[in-house]
């Protein structure tokens, strides 16, 4: 608090400047009543933390007090980086693990929190878990749902918008918004210079199953893939978020295009994991090994994407983030090397680490053959 009033004498504000809106309507379509003060935050995922580090910056941990532990144990690499800038991070209480079958309720209450931000879908307690809510909402804990999973591409703006008012950073909010939206719009003005939709297998957390193939459709990285211009070969399969495909339908379709999404990290590829290796602490030989050594599975090398090199990875947690429009790019480039071939999805990259990220970039976050 001294160190906000600091920051607000400085710029020749009072902390009034600093409050809250009364109440906003979630991304459930919920209208809620926002607590006047909000000073103890539980998240229902860890993996918001790179999300709500766009609005608190170098405050980032001073009013989380619970969270689950999904960040640390399915990105370790990027969660190492947030503790070594933030090593009250370990103060922070686990709530569960990496799912919402493990998120305890009752842990989340003795916090006291002021706020718990759920997302609509993603580990762990979502908008059909209406048990916890009823807890936490009998407990006085006002809830909140946000999604970068279910509709990334229609969601993210209103969720970071939200976000700033529950929080009193809406100027921080319309800040990020207005950089999602520019870039958004590159993509979109080169689209209407294409002709036709390439046809692309997406395949999803390559190499946690030996089966193929899970892939995403109707939400996630499928939807950043429709509004990267792609033609998603599995929609009408599957017509949920995700699902699966197996070899002879990739093999009869022959997609133009391939994209894997990497769960991969430092720690697994040291383990000899067969998965896609990106994100922090990943050099961009190895990310391109791992890619190369995924697509010798049988079968894969008789598709027409990898023998004329039209493979490619992108990092799967584009999936849970605001910085989702960093893949849109990337994706957007891939299927269209010509319209696209100004946009720079790299430098997108490295402004938003710059701009609106606590941590340093260090590491590769897509790849191709």
């Amino acid at each position: 608090m001294n160190y906000l009033k600091g920051m607000a004498l400085a710029l020749g504000l009072t902390l009034s400047t600093l409050t809250l809106a009364a109440s906003v309507t979630d991304l459930a379509g919920r209208q809620v009543t926002l607590p006047a003060k909000v000073g103890r935050i539980i998240l229902g995922e860890g993996r918001m933390l790179t999300t709500l580090a766009i609005l608190e910056k170098q405050q980032l941990p001073q009013r989380v007090v619970g969270m689950l532990g999904d960040f640390e144990q399915l990105d370790p690499a990027g969660y190492a980086q947030y503790r070594q800038r933030f090593p009250a991070l370990d103060k922070v209480v686990r709530l569960g693990k990496t799912s919402a079958a493990t998120f305890s309720a009752e842990q989340a209450i003795a916090l006291k929190p002021d706020l718990a931000i759920f997302s609509l879908s993603g580990h762990g307690p979502d908008v059909n878990d209406h048990v916890t809510l009823k807890r936490l909402q009998a407990a006085g804990i006002t809830v909140l749902y946000v999604d970068f999973t279910r509709d990334p591409l229609l969601h993210t703006v209103r969720s970071v918008e939200v976000l700033g008012q529950a929080l009193g950073r809406q100027q921080e909010a319309a800040e990020f918004i207005a950089f999602y939206q520019a870039e958004m719009d590159k993509v979109r003005q080169r689209l209407k210079l294409t002709r036709r939709q390439p046809t692309v297998f997406l395949e999803s957390r390559v190499g946690l199953s030996r089966e193929c193939c899970e892939t995403m459709t109707h939400g996630m990285i499928g939807r950043l893939l429709d509004a990267a211009g792609g033609h998603n070969i599995a929609g009408k399969l599957v017509p949920g978020m995700h699902g699966t495909a197996n070899l002879e339908f990739l093999l009869k379709a022959q997609p133009e295009v391939y994209i894997g999404t990497a769960i991969g990290n430092p720690a697994s590829v040291a383990r000899g994991v067969p998965t896609i290796a990106l994100g922090s602490g990943i050099d961009a030989a190895t990310a391109r090994a791992s890619l190369r050594k995924v697509l010798g599975r049988p079968g894969f090398p008789q598709l027409k994407a990898v023998a004329g090199k039209r493979a490619f990875a992108i990092w799967h947690h584009y999936n849970y983030s605001a910085q989702n429009i960093i893949g849109l790019q990337a994706m957007a480039k891939w299927l269209y090397p010509q319209e696209m071939a100004d946009l720079q999805p790299e430098d997108t990259l490295r402004r938003f680490y710059q701009r609106f990220q606590p941590v340093a970039l260090n590491g590769t976050y897509w790849t191709q053959l």
